[in-house]
């Protein structure tokens, strides 16, 4: 059976659990179910919200060309892909990433590789909003980010 992956781009919040349930209704084949939910952290205290900015429609084909790459590399029974755009405060949810699949390791493996290629290769851009007034200032690229990403390239 084909396998297909699920991608949105959203600015609304998600459920992580509705989207688990919905990936595993009705099946009997899934063994491990694997979940990363990103959030929004505040900084120490001095971050008021992150602003997300997305390529509209370029975003999601990128998000849907890193998914599909992880359903030819592991096997897969189902897997989630939600990231959201907008003013995000901290303690809120910004991307959901659920790999399932008969056995764990290939779900936690699908799982991380989804996280290193969204966050290099996905094209959203993060903006800081802060508790002082600060100016805004956008978030440069990690430098640990593409090494992350770099031990899939090879493997």
């Amino acid at each position: 059976m084909a396998v297909e992956a699920t991608v949105r781009v959203q600015a609304e919040d998600f459920s992580a659990q509705s989207e688990m349930d919905t990936l595993t209704a009705g099946r009997q084949d899934v063994g491990a179910l694997v979940s990363f939910t990103g959030l929004c952290r505040d900084e120490a205290g001095t971050l008021a919200a992150l602003e997300l900015e997305h390529y509209p429609g370029m975003a999601e084909a990128e998000l849907e060309r890193i998914a599909s790459d992880a359903l030819k590399r592991w096997p897969l029974t189902g897997l989630t892909v939600v990231h959201r755009y907008g003013k995000i405060r901290p303690g809120e949810q910004i991307v959901l990433v659920v790999a399932a699949s008969a056995h764990r390791r290939a779900a936690f493996e699908a799982a991380d590789f989804l996280m290193d290629f969204l966050k290099t290769r996905a094209p959203f851009w993060k903006k800081e909003h802060f508790v002082s007034g600060k100016a805004e200032t956008w978030v440069a690229a990690k430098a640990d980010d593409d090494a992350d990403a770099e031990r899939w390239i090879a493997s």
